[in-house]
């Protein structure tokens, strides 16, 4: 079933990127993408066309019409660059104010799903600040590294997991670091937008959703890196079991 609906998909993209349409001030009638953007985010949101080079940036957007030409040398050589454009990949591009036909970055959102991991090392718990004798065999056992994984989805939907629970009320030795369920995300003005607890039951009565703003560093294939105020945060991608 995913199989026939990505040909299709494919299909009415190469159709319409291949397709000369008069442009009109209509522009919904030809619409291919219900797609959109929050308030206030000035980025470009559509697929990439066939034609795309190391230099030119064959684009169709969302709201249809004939597909749009961008120079992307500047951007590659900044490395704004985030995932190389295939055919029919959602981007996000950001477009340079003193020429429209020149991409500042490009997001390959498509890239950007999946799931993303890395690794996190524990430490000791301190005791009235310090740290309790513990027999180094002991702590090769307890110490044990664990893998933290983000999941953005199709549908701006995301899931976070590796967050250690305590069983019952027994203490930890060890302590993990804490992290932001996130629920949410959303691409903004080149940006990546990620809200925490705004799934009922995760958020106390009386206080907001957690909103975390990236910049992507790096994306490829296989690796991500974040940056969230002064932190830099480097993933990899994993496979899920179901995936095909």
């Amino acid at each position: 079933m995913k199989k026939t609906m990505l040909f299709i998909a494919l299909t009415v993209i190469m159709a319409a990127c291949g397709s000369k349409q008069p442009k009109n001030d209509r522009m919904s009638n030809n619409a291919i993408s219900i797609f959109k953007s929050i308030p206030g985010d000035s980025a470009l949101y559509g697929l990439a066309c066939d034609g795309c080079t190391d230099s030119i940036l064959v684009f169709l957007p969302y709201s249809g019409g004939d597909p749009d030409t961008f120079d992307i040398i500047s951007c590659r050589q900044q490395r704004h660059m985030y995932g190389f454009p295939h055919i029919g990949d959602a981007l996000a591009i950001m477009v340079n104010p003193e020429n429209r036909h020149e991409a500042r970055s490009v997001i390959n959102l498509g890239t950007l799903e999946g799931q993303w991991c890395y690794i996190v090392e524990p430490t000791l718990r301190t005791i009235d600040g310090k740290t309790p004798p513990i027999p180094d065999s002991i702590k090769k056992k307890i110490l044990v590294p664990v893998e933290y994984c983000l999941k953005l989805k199709t549908d701006n939907t995301a899931s976070m997991r590796g967050h250690i629970q305590r069983n019952g009320n027994t203490p930890s030795l060890v302590a993990y670091p804490d992290i932001h369920h996130y629920t949410e995300w959303h691409p903004f003005n080149g940006r990546l937008i990620l809200h925490a607890d705004t799934i009922a039951g995760f958020t106390k009565e009386g206080e907001k959703p957690i909103t975390d703003t990236a910049d992507i560093v790096l994306l490829m294939r296989d690796t991500l890196i974040l940056r969230i105020g002064d932190k830099e945060q480097s993933y990899y991608r994993k496979k899920e079991k179901n995936s095909l």
